[in-house]
């Protein structure tokens, strides 16, 4: 801290003040601009990543469709759309792009934030972008071995014997790609905690604090974008935002963040 004309410091030190040299003030529309811009090279990479899955979608739909289903004649999906198959080779190539996307994302907006960063705050950021990766891929695998199987056993064993089952490949590969995209995302709370907390943007304790309007909003998120008609996708994304959350707390609490 520097040390002030009356004998004080001032706590400040640069950190509240004028910013890194390199920051420079632009006009609204300039941001507006370069973030639209970012923006769209995030969309092109999805893009380009989903053209090229698209030509795999038939493999990677069987091969996820009787992963997460029990097998025999049970899991045979039907199609009850004439485009069914071509929206469902459709919808696993943009979870493609979506998971690739995620650390694009955060790289495009480390470019659009390098400017007003310090040295030791854009290190964080770039550490970030193939953290986000990982953690996007732990995501999908953890609904891929967990989620989904817990969901369909469970619609089974309360269905079974009061209705003869049948699984429709558009509403039931919708919530293959929904959980798997949902828990790419969701995966992605760890890292803009310990981010947001390491750029100084916020701390432990305010989190800590906050933590039931934490859950509140992750209990709302959860209902929101889980259209399971059992009600148990919302529960375990909910359950799994919380844990992840409070896992990242304790973490912090043990590095003495």
């Amino acid at each position: 801290m520097a040390e002030t004309a009356d004998g004080g410091y001032d706590v400040d030190d640069g950190i509240l003040g004028e910013g890194p040299e390199s920051d420079e003030e632009m006009p609204l529309a300039d941001h507006i601009e370069e973030m639209v811009y970012r923006l769209g090279i995030v969309l092109v990479v999805m893009a380009i990543i989903s053209g090229i899955v698209f030509p795999f979608g038939d493999r990677i739909i069987n091969f996820l469709w009787y992963s997460v289903l029990p097998g025999g004649d049970i899991a045979r999906p039907r199609v009850y759309h004439p485009l069914g198959l071509i929206l469902a080779r459709l919808k696993v190539a943009t979870l493609a792009g979506f998971v690739v996307g995620l650390p694009v994302f955060v790289y495009q907006t480390y470019l659009f934030m390098r400017p007003g960063l310090y040295t030791q705050e854009r290190r964080y950021y770039l550490a970030s972008v193939p953290t986000s990766l990982v953690l996007g891929v732990f995501g999908v695998l953890f609904a891929y071995f967990l989620v989904l199987p817990a969901i369909f056993t469970y619609f089974l064993t309360y269905s079974q014997d009061a209705a003869t089952i049948a699984f429709g490949l558009t509403d039931t590969f919708d919530l293959i790609v929904l959980m798997m995209g949902l828990f790419a995302a969701v995966f992605q709370i760890p890292l803009f905690m310990m981010l947001a907390i390491m750029m100084g943007l916020t701390t432990r304790a305010w989190l800590a604090a906050k933590r039931l309007y934490f859950w509140g909003a992750f209990l709302g998120i959860a209902f929101l974008f889980s259209p399971d008609p059992t009600g148990m996708a919302p529960i375990i994304v909910s359950a799994t935002m919380i844990g992840l959350f409070e896992a990242t707390l304790l973490v912090l609490r043990w590095v003495r963040r």
